[in-house]
């Protein structure tokens, strides 16, 4: 294995996860708010959950987002 590829593109994978992550919370989050559904004090609770089959790999990260 060569270290630096995989680090490579380990980063750029966690970075678009990231990204493409923030993004769709944040539209979530303002459609909620117009509709009505959330008042934007509400502390939501958030989880991820991050597989890769081929090395049996299945990690969960749980956290609250506050949004007021």
């Amino acid at each position: 294995m060569n270290e630096e590829t995989f680090n490579i593109s380990l980063r750029k994978f966690l970075k678009v996860v990231g990204v493409t992550s923030q993004r769709e919370v944040e539209q979530a989050v303002r459609a909620a708010l117009e509709s009505g559904k959330l008042k934007g004090s509400e502390t939501l609770k958030a989880k991820v959950v991050l597989s890769i089959d081929a090395v049996g790999l299945k990690h969960e990260v749980e956290e609250e987002i506050k949004l007021g």
